[in-house]
């Protein structure tokens, strides 16, 4: 799905679709905690490092922070960018009221975490990458504790995948969670690939030309080849 395609979906689910930003924001935070619990139980280790931009991807980030923490993890959360929009700010409250620490230096909290999920940049980004977040994507490159990227490995285009040089041209997360459909992007990620759409009603799914996968029971989240099929469980 091309990025004006992508983005016109977007819009069609806020409009036809009658969902507002902030349930979509939740669904898609919601698919990332389950599909985090799925790659990294409890059992693996508890500490997770949530690194939030300052748009919608960073959003769900928060969310999924949210949920993890009601799973019993443990996150912390780098967000150096706080949004000022009122939905953002009731975000990091709900979290602050679960004492969920925010810190301001990533390259600690990554020695001291078990998984990371990258929620910096989604796949509408465009342009140069501003202070801090290329040492933050470069620390992604080449940390060796697994990456659960946020519907876009942060620094990657819609189209074209990693970029042929600088940061994040090195960067392949060990997971990336697709919100409501996959983005062209997928064809240059070799990881676990997931699905979190499941709230696309089938004829906004067929005028956007896309076949909605079939959830199991209560799942968000379904784990997908790289062509594209659901995983037979």
């Amino acid at each position: 799905m091309a990025l004006k395609a992508a983005a016109a979906l977007d819009v069609e689910l806020m409009s036809t679709g009658a969902f507002s930003i902030d349930q979509l924001m939740e669904l898609a935070g919601l698919s990332v905690s389950q599909a985090v619990y799925r790659v990294h139980p409890p059992s693996a280790g508890r500490r997770i490092l949530v690194a939030c931009g300052p748009g919608n991807n960073g959003g769900d980030g928060l969310v999924a922070a949210r949920h993890l923490s009601q799973y019993g993890y443990e996150p912390t959360v780098y967000y150096p960018k706080h949004n000022k929009n009122e939905l953002y700010q009731r975000l990091s409250k709900q979290l602050e009221d679960l004492n969920v620490p925010f810190v301001n230096d990533f390259s600690k909290a990554l020695a001291d975490t078990d998984h990371v999920v990258d929620a910096v940049f989604g796949f509408s980004f465009s342009g140069e990458i501003r202070e801090p977040f290329p040492a933050v994507i470069k620390a992604l490159e080449e940390t060796e504790i697994p990456v659960t990227s946020v519907d876009a490995p942060s620094s990657w285009s819609i189209e074209g995948g990693p970029p042929m040089s600088g940061v994040g041209s090195n960067f392949h997360p060990a997971v990336l969670v697709s919100l409501t459909a996959p983005k062209p992007l997928v064809k240059h990620f070799k990881g676990r690939h997931f699905i979190g759409g499941r709230f696309v009603a089938p004829s906004i799914a067929a005028k956007y030309d896309f076949e909605v996968p079939r959830y199991e029971g209560v799942d968000q989240v379904v784990e997908v080849m790289p062509g594209g099929k659901a995983l037979v469980r």
